[in-house]
């Protein structure tokens, strides 16, 4: 026997199944437990489809019936693209529902609870909470600031070089470490770098793991420099420019959208205004894998909600900083980070960190 709690861990990774694919909605996942087996399982697979627990359901067929519901994410009780998963719980006859999260949602927030126990259903909040809280972070970002939840990542040598002084950097990391970023590039929504980076490595910015899935392509590009051959322009691409769009037709010919923002006083654009237009999209995530003037202005900005920075065993001894800008006097005015997580990927270290509050 399982358990709540152990049934709610493989809705879980159902769940991730669907990461990077559903936005605007969140990833879900659902099982159906009769009588200690599993009776159905599902997922959702992406916007405008049916939800997990529809999935779940459908697959339990008549064993539905008194069965016990394991989802992720408190059941919507609305109409949206699809009718209120509610609706099929009752109908189906499930006799018990527990639920990981409540929806961060407004629209829903706790009316799918009481709508299922309005209607005789037993319901059970919050088991596994910390898990599905994990698995919902990036689209409770979304919903509370609208915008995305930002990664910035970058590939460091011992002494804090990202690349040689002629601007080499291939490969500053491991090869495991680089698979890791390419399941990352699978799950986030868009994947953002400066110009620069596009001009040295004419990079393609996308998921190279089997069955993965490429996202969005952000290029941040203020004079408008980028090739109209370069790899990573296409549909699936914006550049955000200071320029007008129709000075460079060719680029928009690729299938690139090409969005005029203006500059700050200090000639750069506004992350603000940048993920704001990320979030207007539906993006719940975004990468940001620049180089050193574009994590260096995100540092700056506070905005980044998860540093991940891969430490190689390597000591250059001079080259291009991870970050660049003006130094305070002391110490004790340096931005600092707080380090949530440290483990060894391939002879490097990966750091997790977050901006301290």
């Amino acid at each position: 026997m399982k358990g709540d709690s152990g049934y709610m861990k493989r809705a879980v990774s159902l769940a991730m199944r669907g990461m990077g694919r559903t936005a605007p909605n969140p990833p879900v996942g659902a099982v159906v437990v009769k009588d200690g087996v599993v009776a159905g399982e599902g997922f959702h697979p992406g916007a405008g489809q049916p939800h997990a627990e529809v999935f779940a359901l459908k697959a339990a067929g008549g064993k539905a019936r008194g069965a016990t519901l394991y989802v992720t994410l408190e059941p919507c009780s609305h109409y949206g693209r699809t009718p209120p998963c509610t609706g099929a719980v009752i109908e189906a006859g499930v006799a018990r529902v527990v639920v990981g999260s409540i929806d961060p949602n407004p629209v829903v927030a706790g009316t799918g609870i009481r709508t299922l126990r309005e209607h005789g259903v037993a319901v059970k909040v919050g088991v596994a909470r910390r898990e599905t809280d994990r698995l919902i972070r990036w689209y409770a970002s979304w919903m509370e600031r609208k915008r995305p939840f930002v990664i910035a990542k970058a590939a460091m040598t011992l002494d804090g070089r990202i690349a040689t002084p002629a601007g080499d950097s291939r490969w500053v990391s491991s090869e495991e470490s680089r698979a890791f970023v390419h399941a990352l590039r699978n799950h986030v929504d868009a994947i953002l770098v400066g110009v620069g980076t596009v001009l040295a490595d004419d990079p393609m910015l996308t998921c190279r793991l089997p069955g993965g899935r490429n996202p969005l392509r952000a290029i941040i590009d203020p004079d408008l420099r980028i090739p109209a051959e370069a790899r990573c322009l296409g549909e699936r691409t914006v550049v955000f420019t200071a320029q007008d769009p129709d000075s460079r037709p060719e680029v928009g010919r690729t299938g690139a959208r090409v969005v005029k923002l203006d500059r700050e006083k200090d000639g750069h654009f506004s992350w603000e205004e940048i993920f704001r237009r990320l979030g207007a999209l539906g993006f719940h995530s975004v990468l940001v894998e620049g180089g050193s003037s574009i994590l260096s202005g995100l540092v700056k900005s506070r905005l980044a909600d998860e540093l991940l920075l891969f430490v190689a065993p390597r000591i250059l001894g001079g080259g291009v900083p991870l970050v660049s800008f003006e130094a305070p006097g002391t110490i004790a005015m340096a931005e600092r980070l707080v380090i949530t997580e440290a483990r060894i990927i391939g002879g490097d270290v990966l750091i997790t960190a977050r901006p301290e509050e």
